[in-house]
């Protein structure tokens, strides 16, 4: 088998992991949320809980993240996980019990916390010791194919199949990625060097430039959340639109899916500080563009450009840790994915009250776009601070002893 090969395998183990952790498991909720309070009673509120306990799950995955630093560990903890996105998959579909549901999207969490962050660091890890370039774009491609799928799906199954049978039938898809996403991925090389004998160091950024870009990413974590939740549910409450609001996910989906290669080739180009600041202020105005405009031209644009974007921070960050430390990158992919966890924890529980007090999720997005706003500016914060940082180690290099 070739380097090439192989390189491709291996990233096609990570795709098949988050289209099954993150699709399937995760956000196939998203489409079949509308269906499930027609059809099993499932009220507005409830929606919003069931989906911020999800993302406890997913907190409680990255705390696990952070905390561990044995790489044969994190992938028996990785293989763990993609069975349990197809067991909570299924327990769904089997119940209208709501605290069952509530377990259910606990551990569906966890299981897309071990694809996004453990089995994103295995591969990482594996790209740098195999002297391959440490970008994620076409490993990242499987949230938004993950996405597009599921949303697919729905439409197609809605025609024919009631909530419960399509939570059924995402089970058996789960069952069929489980294959190349287990298989695929080779077990962890716990050596120190690369494959070319050279040593893997870590090169961790300053504490202040690190408690930035965690407040950063805890803002894009609530800019994320709120839309990828009930984008579905609010394009169906807007007048005309009853019934398409998947085509809105499907959209989303479909732009979230080479988005992450587009990023990775701007990142090259501009610095990843940069890319974040662009893709950012894109993201405010994807999020506002349903309400603002409305209409499909304002739920297909705002899809766009949150699909387009959303899932490119995520990449750029997750390179980013892993770059700060290539030895353990799911440490810091962790403690990032804490505070993202924490946003997507209040988001939705903010909307879903927003929900109920006033009627309709719409004013979630508001909240959304306004945190971005503040996130944003966290960015070029970042900047300064980044600045800073290099002349304070070029100036302390320069003082040493020849």
């Amino acid at each position: 088998m070739t380097d090439q090969i192989q390189r491709m395998k291996v990233l096609g183990a990570g795709i098949f992991s988050l289209i099954l952790a993150l699709g399937v498991a995760r956000f196939s909720y998203t489409p079949l949320l509308p269906l499930m309070q027609q059809q099993a009673g499932l009220g507005l509120a409830e929606g919003g809980w069931l989906a911020a306990i999800n993302y406890g799950g997913y907190l409680t995955g990255a705390l696990v993240a952070a905390s561990i630093s044995d790489l044969v560990l994190k992938d028996r903890l990785f293989r763990i996980g993609m069975v349990v996105a197809v067991l909570t998959t299924l327990m769904m579909g089997l119940t209208t019990d709501f605290w069952v549901w509530a377990v259910a999207r606990y551990f569906a969490g966890l299981a897309s916390a071990a694809s996004m962050l453990l089995g994103t660091g295995l591969i990482l890890n594996w790209l740098i010791r195999n002297n391959h370039r440490s970008e994620l774009g076409i490993h990242f491609m499987g949230i938004g194919l993950g996405i597009a799928g599921c949303s697919a799906a729905v439409i197609f199954m809605s025609k024919g199949m009631d909530w419960r049978q399509q939570w059924i039938a995402f089970s058996a898809m789960g069952c069929v990625l489980l294959v190349p996403a287990l298989g695929w991925l080779p077990l962890p090389d716990t050596s120190g060097v690369t494959k070319t004998g050279a040593s893997m160091h870590d090169n961790p950024p300053s504490p202040l430039f690190l408690r930035v870009f965690m407040a950063s990413y805890f803002c894009a974590g609530v800019g994320f959340v709120v839309s990828a939740t009930f984008i579905v549910a609010i394009v169906d409450r807007l007048p005309g639109m009853e019934g398409r609001g998947s085509w809105s996910f499907l959209a989303i989906g479909l732009a979230a899916a080479p988005a992450c290669i587009v990023w990775d080739f701007i990142a090259r180009r501009t610095g990843e500080l940069n890319a974040l600041v662009m893709a950012a202020t894109l993201q405010v105005f994807g999020i506002l563009l349903p309400v603002v405009v409305g209409g499909m031209a304002g739920a297909l644009g705002g899809a766009l450009l949150f699909g387009g974007t959303f899932v490119g921070m995520v990449s750029l960050v997750l390179t980013m840790a892993g770059r700060y430390f290539p030895t353990r990158p799911a440490k810091m992919m962790g403690k990032m994915t804490v505070t993202y966890g924490i946003a997507q924890i209040i988001g939705p529980a903010v909307t879903g009250w927003l929900g109920a007090a006033f009627g309709s999720y719409a004013g979630g997005l508001y909240f959304a776009a306004g945190t971005m706003v503040l996130g944003t500016l966290l960015l070029l914060v970042l900047k300064v601070v980044e600045r800073r940082d290099l002349a304070a180690a070029a100036l302390e290099k320069s003082a040493r002893p020849a």
